[in-house]
């Protein structure tokens, strides 16, 4: 009989101990976010589930932060629907194509020169660096691929640019024989 008072006082004593333990997703305060209409909405419903470098780690287009926020809710964050416009404009201004990530410094890949190294070097850089580009060798298909996802992520190319980065990219990084 007392191993099973033992065993009870114990076990109701692990579950108040881990009750007082916050979740995974409350670990990052509100202020690691930057101020700004929306900061509180997203810091409320996204910690929920995760941490908030889930966030500040993402450089998407409108679209895609659209996309992201209705997955999201699907999966079951609770986001009115008055804030989702507040919540996709805080997102687009604070982690969007071009804002640069905190204490992030510039990549000192030089890219070889040819017909698109520079627009290579401006469009892509503006969401990560340049190393990413050039840590694997791909085919055509795989860059055609890449660039398209970029341009739906929030990449900020015409038609003509990226045919040019795709050739640049093609000849430049793919396995010989696949251009």
């Amino acid at each position: 009989m007392r191993v099973r008072s033992l065993l009870f006082t114990l076990t109701l004593g692990a579950l108040f101990a881990s009750a007082a333990i916050p979740l995974r997703g409350q670990e990052a305060p509100p202020s690691a976010l930057p101020p700004g209409d929306g900061r509180d909405i997203v810091a409320a419903t996204c910690s929920q589930c995760h941490s908030l470098t889930a966030i500040t780690h993402l450089r998407e287009g409108r679209n895609a932060w659209r996309h992201q926020i209705f997955d999201m809710v699907q999966r079951g964050a609770q986001v009115q629907p008055d804030e989702l416009d507040t919540m996709l404009t805080y997102l687009v201004a604070n982690f969007g194509p071009g804002v640069p990530f905190p204490g992030a410094t510039p990549s000192q890949v030089q890219l070889p020169a040819g017909n698109g190294s520079d627009l290579v070097t401006q469009k892509c850089s503006l969401c990560h660096g340049l190393d990413r580009i050039t840590a694997t060798t791909r085919t055509r298909a795989q860059w055609t691929a890449i660039v398209n996802r970029m341009i739906y992520l929030g990449a900020p190319l015409t038609t003509d640019e990226t045919k040019t980065i795709v050739d640049y990219l093609s000849t430049n990084d793919a396995p010989p024989g696949t251009n």
